[in-house]
């Protein structure tokens, strides 16, 4: 039985032996060897065979008493396609070596021993002569004849094939960067050469489309190699997020409920084959920042959570965004919870390590800069500039998850415990975070209440937040007591420095003592009931000292219009003593009441001593 094509592919190299038939076995002379290959059987002849293989020569002349007629050719490289293109070479039948078939060549010619000598020009010869002038001169042919080498391995490494590809598109890679680095430089008006900012860094990467082609093995190999000619970080960044996004967004989803019980197998196969290429692509990641965007770094560990990925391939990914963990948004550390049904909806635990990494990276930088300490003020270091943007991404995430009914107390505290107390200059954030926790977990005992708002600093609740807090039912009594004292000592700061001539005594110590004397000394009932009476009696002063403040607001305006209409000395030295009682900065009492601090009870004491001074 003989194979044949429909149309054969018979285009000539050299004129001398161009012929064209429609059979290209020889019809009439008798075969008299039957050649078996897995996915076909060939009916040749002997001596154009043994002419120019060495293994077909072998196996005839061991058998040569018994005059063979049949040779089973197992494992052949490439199959029946491969060992047609020998044949048609054996008989004299010149054909087009392309990119498509040169690594089929290569390796059958090898298998079959088609060398020189055997024969002289043979068929390994012709193949390694493309492959070296032709192929590895070509970015594209060397990626096609990779992707040809799949289902060639491991004899296509053993003949370097893979390697002397790999290493053709890395240095063409190189070449591209270095002459579109080149094309970047322009001169400017004073005539010097600078590179041109406004150009793409990945420019010269035309070929980041073509290896997204390759399969995960094969891709590894090049961006290795790449890697080692020096091929920008960025570009191998932009590779990797686009070969990630090519592969696992074509395969179906395993998370569909709809499809997973019939697809059992298919599905296994695929989730093996979409870890691998997670793994592998964590592991090409470059080390310097910035190389690839968090949100396809986040991407990435969704995905590795999904699919299950090894312990180390998770750690790296979350090392990695926790050392720049101030440039993610909230919609980022959002990472869906694969579990278990009566798990809580996003993965908290991944969340904490991240933190965990970002504070240990944080305390690494803040090492570092304290042998620069003395050469400059530090102001604008990375630590200082990442912990506030990352406390309020945490305090925005607190509040995200706060809601789920299934998040444990420890949980969340230990969230919102991860970064350092001075981390949050305000805390707003952390307690609209607290109070959803609390409207969604009514069940806490005031045990546990307690535990939560020790995490408040009750002293950096902005004016409104204060207002709202001492209003909030579901905080416990002695939070609101708290909050109800530092809102009136802000009102208190605020009437010192818009009026300092009273004599006011410092209300927080006296409270204090009385408040620890009550305690002491009073049964539980009766201490609770002198802890409302004294809210009661503080929200009271709290009305007071807001409208005395308003008032003395419209004075200080009423004042101030006067002073601009009347230009009299007889007007202003009435009004002398009035303007001598109030503060430099009485016209921003709205501000410091909004929020006070450490500056303005100085200011406070500094101008209350020149008044008695000058009285």
């Amino acid at each position: 039985m003989e194979r044949k094509d429909k149309q054969p592919q018979q285009l000539c190299l050299s004129k001398s032996s161009r012929h064209r038939c429609n059979d290209w076995i020889i019809s009439d002379v008798p075969s008299d060897i039957t050649i078996d290959v897995s996915g076909g059987t060939f009916a040749l002849h002997k001596f154009p065979l043994v002419s120019r293989s060495g293994r077909i020569r072998k196996l005839v002349a061991e058998h040569r008493d018994s005059d063979i007629s049949r040779i089973e050719l197992v494992n052949l490289p490439g199959g029946a396609d491969s060992f047609e293109l020998a044949a048609k070479f054996c008989y004299g039948i010149n054909f087009e070596i392309t990119a498509s078939n040169v690594s089929q060549l290569c390796c059958v010619s090898d298998y079959l021993e088609m060398t020189e000598e055997y024969a002289r020009d043979n068929l390994g010869c012709r193949a390694e002569a493309y492959l070296d002038t032709v192929v590895c001169k070509n970015l594209e042919k060397s990626v096609e004849v990779l992707q040809q080498c799949e289902n060639l391995l491991p004899l296509a490494d053993e003949l370097k094939i893979l390697g002397r590809c790999t290493d053709a598109i890395a240095f063409k890679a190189c070449a591209e960067q270095i002459a579109s680095s080149f094309s970047r430089l322009e001169y400017s008006s004073s005539g010097r050469l600078h590179m041109n900012k406004q150009a793409s860094k990945c420019e010269g990467d035309w070929w980041i489309e073509d290896l997204s082609l390759l399969r995960i093995d094969l891709y590894q190999r090049v961006i290795a190699a790449m890697r080692c000619r020096g091929v920008h970080p960025e570009s191998i960044g932009v590779s990797l997020v686009n070969y990630a996004q090519k592969f696992l967004t074509k395969k179906p989803s395993l998370w569909n409920a709809s499809t997973q019980p019939k697809v059992d197998l298919v599905a296994d196969s695929v989730g093996h084959e979409q870890r691998l290429v997670v793994e592998t692509i964590v592991s090409l990641l470059p080390i310097e920042k910035l190389a690839v965007p968090i949100g396809f770094l986040f991407g990435l560990l969704r995905t590795a959570v999904m699919l299950d990925c090894s312990v180390p391939c998770r750690l790296d990914l979350e090392r990695r965004i926790g050392s720049q963990l101030e440039i993610a948004t909230l919609d980022d550390l959002l990472i869906p919870s694969f579990r278990h049904a009566g798990d809580t909806l996003f993965d908290v635990d991944t969340v904490h390590r991240i933190l965990m990494n970002f504070s240990q990276h944080d305390d690494s930088e803040d090492d570092m800069d304290d042998e620069s300490a003395y050469e400059s003020d530090g102001l604008h270091s990375p630590s200082q500039t990442a912990l506030p943007k990352v406390a309020k991404l945490v305090d925005n995430y607190l509040a995200e998850i706060a809601a789920d009914a299934n998040l444990k107390l420890t949980k969340f505290m230990v969230i919102a415990e991860s970064l350092p107390a001075y981390a949050r200059t305000i805390h707003d954030g952390l307690y609209r975070a607290i109070d959803i926790f609390l409207k969604a977990h009514q069940g806490l005992s005031d045990l546990e209440k307690k535990k939560l708002c020790k995490l408040i600093d009750f002293q950096k609740l902005s004016q409104e937040a204060g207002a709202h807090a001492a209003q909030n039912d579901r905080l416990p009594l002695q939070s609101i007591v708290q909050v109800l004292y530092f809102e009136q000592v802000r009102l208190r700061n605020s009437l010192c420095c818009s009026y300092p001539d009273g004599n006011h005594k410092p209300m927080h110590q006296s409270w204090r003592i009385n408040s620890g004397a009550l305690s002491a000394t009073m049964s539980p009932r009766d201490n609770y009931a002198s802890l409302r009476g004294e809210n009661r009696e503080l929200k009271l002063e709290l009305t007071r000292l807001r409208m005395r403040l308003n008032d003395l607001e419209k004075e200080h305006i009423f004042m101030k219009k006067n002073m601009e209409k009347s230009n009299s000395s007889t007007f202003m030295s009435s009004f002398s003593k009035k303007i001598s009682k109030l503060s430099l900065f009485g016209h921003s009492s709205s501000r410091s009441s909004s929020s006070p601090s450490k500056y303005s009870q100085g200011t406070d004491s500094r101008v209350v001593g020149r008044h008695e001074q000058t009285s």
